[in-house]
């Protein structure tokens, strides 16, 4: 479910198509930098209620899969 509401997010942002889209894609290589990051974990926040902040290591979707993940663990 997080996966595919992050592709969803992601496709609309960058145009792709979502199963151009995985666990492995690269945000640098989708073209997103630093501010289009911050703009999707603002959207995660509305999306999910949960909130990621912005990290080094959040650097393929996978990466922020878990983060956000982890953050709707802790909220139960």
């Amino acid at each position: 479910m997080v996966l595919d509401k992050i592709k969803e997010m992601l496709s609309e942002k960058t145009g792709s198509d979502t199963a151009e889209i995985n666990g492995d894609s690269m945000f640098a290589e989708m073209g997103l930098d630093s501010l289009d990051i911050a703009e999707l974990l603002l959207g995660i926040e509305e999306a999910f209620g949960v909130s990621v902040q912005a990290s080094p290591d959040i650097i393929m979707v996978n990466d922020l899969v878990v983060k956000v993940e982890a953050a709707l663990a802790e909220k139960k």
